[in-house]
């Protein structure tokens, strides 16, 4: 969730909406993986499926799936990540679905600390290079965290920007599953941290300026600005959900990462901001959890 590491943009050009388009009217129209365009009864039941055990792991987005600060100040540490990492501690989705031995060879990170919602689509070309059976996305804190609140990415470019992302990846790996964490609550993580003095000097170094400035204000001021960050990150979670849902190999969070009562055990001791160790690994909990079970959250 740092805003000021350097951001790499995307490099490659997706292919327009069109392509969702053709492949959610492929899939009840029966041209689904293994379906045939036969109509009616036999044409539904050949849309794909979730797969609960896909068979390799991509992970896109931020500093959190970057590991960022939890290992040491100012660091990637990505042996940690959620995601793809190989720390025991952890137990990192990708280890938990393809087993210790195969997720190094069988997942890959191409998050970068830093990044926002305008950056996706360049990490998902990279990712699709690989077809993998799984991409995980989570993005959209930095997009939340900037200087000032009229510096944040208006909700349309926010969508806009998912849906390039996702319909550029349907163009280049059509059966990639996709898991999409909603974004955290910031002002959750603003609570725990607030009261420490040394926190308040990391924070200073231009962390989430937008939601960490002043973080013993408690003017009108600085609570109406904490409130409309708060409530861009929730616009922001509603887009993630509603672009998801139209993909039938996309997969929403329901909210789980917003909702999860971080505390300081599981926020990183540099800045309390960014999850530490114990955070990366209820971050892999929650994600395995979810991708894993038979039915989507609700």
């Amino acid at each position: 969730m740092r805003t000021t590491a350097p951001r790499r943009r995307a490099r490659r050009t997706f292919a327009g909406a069109a392509a969702v388009a053709v492949l959610l009217g492929g899939a009840v129209g029966g041209c689904g993986p293994g379906g045939s365009r036969d109509g009616g009864e036999r044409g539904a039941q050949s849309a794909p499926r979730w797969n609960t055990a896909p068979a390799s792991v991509a992970a896109v987005g931020d500093s959190i799936t970057r590991g960022f600060d939890a290992c040491s100040v100012l660091a990637d540490c990505p042996e940690v990540s959620w995601a793809t990492g190989n720390d025991p501690a952890v137990r990192s989705l990708a280890t938990r679905l393809l087993g210790e031995a195969q997720a190094p060879a069988r997942s890959w990170n191409h998050a970068v600390t830093g990044s926002r919602m305008a950056d996706l689509p360049g990490q998902l070309a990279e990712a699709a290079v690989n077809r993998p059976g799984l991409v995980t996305v989570m993005v959209g804190s930095n997009d939340a965290c900037r200087p000032t609140v009229s510096s944040m990415t208006p909700v349309a470019d926010f969508r806009s920007g998912f849906e390039q992302a996702l319909a550029g990846l349907r163009a280049a790996s059509p059966a990639s599953q996709v898991y999409v964490s909603s974004v955290p609550d910031l002002q959750r993580l603003w609570e725990q941290g607030k009261d420490l003095p040394m926190v308040r000097q990391v924070w200073k170094l231009g962390i989430c300026q937008s939601m960490l400035a002043d973080p013993l204000s408690a003017g009108s001021g600085a609570t109406t600005r904490r409130e409309q960050v708060r409530a861009r990150v929730v616009e922001y979670n509603e887009v993630l959900r509603e672009v998801c849902a139209k993909d039938p190999l996309c997969r929403y969070d329901g909210g789980a990462v917003f909702q999860y009562p971080f505390d300081a055990q599981q926020l990183s001791r540099w800045d309390w901001f960014h999850p530490g160790r114990e955070g990366q690994a209820r971050l892999a909990e929650l994600a395995h959890r979810q991708v894993t079970a038979a039915d989507p959250p609700r």
